[in-house]
């Protein structure tokens, strides 16, 4: 049970960690044009985003993935920004994909690109008896915290859009800027 509690933990705080917030801007430009109507569709996607993590990591612990760790630390705030970006762009404008299927594949690559930056770290910290309950755990951890900042977007987007009558699309293009701007300094900072 110690093993189960340990591993939850660390993979909930390793997404609520606020000395690293990829997680968090990413969730959070993935939820901001969602509603609660539509909850269903956006926990399938973060959902999707854990296991391409959980994937990644799996993958790093059996198969001992050597991926230079400058181009996954330059990858992760690439991926923020091509979210944000996304955010920037009125759906129907050319920019937008057309298929239904773009955003969940990309979804599940960009949690295996978030994963490897965890992974070798990770793979050092799971017990050899105890591998499969430990990447489950975390990975449980991982959900549960991406849900409650799911949560959070939802409410906020409730108050922002319904309560103060502001316009959707300027909330999700606002926010898009201002996490847009955060992944800029982090790509500059990790070159």
């Amino acid at each position: 049970m110690d093993v189960v509690k340990f591993y939850t933990d660390l993979g909930f705080w390793h997404v609520m960690d606020w000395a690293g917030l990829d997680h968090f801007f990413f969730i959070v430009t993935l939820a901001i044009p969602f509603t609660f109507s539509e909850s269903k569709k956006l926990l399938w996607w973060v959902t999707l985003f854990t296991l391409g993590h959980t994937l990644s990591l799996v993958g790093n612990f059996y198969a001992a993935i050597n991926f230079s760790s400058f181009w996954i630390e330059l990858l992760i705030p690439i991926t923020i920004a091509m979210s944000a970006g996304s955010l920037l762009f009125q759906k129907g404008t050319s920019f937008a994909p057309k298929s239904s299927w773009f955003f969940p594949i990309l979804t599940v690559l960009f949690g295996v690109i978030h994963g490897l930056g965890f992974g070798r770290y990770f793979s050092m910290l799971i017990p050899e008896e105890a591998v499969g309950l430990s990447l489950f755990s975390f990975a449980i951890g991982v959900e549960l915290a991406q849900i409650m900042i799911v949560l959070g977007v939802l409410i906020s987007n409730l108050i922002v859009v319904r309560v103060m009558k502001f316009s959707a699309s300027k909330w999700e293009y606002f926010i898009g800027v201002m996490i847009l701007s955060q992944a800029f300094a982090m790509i500059f900072e990790r070159i």
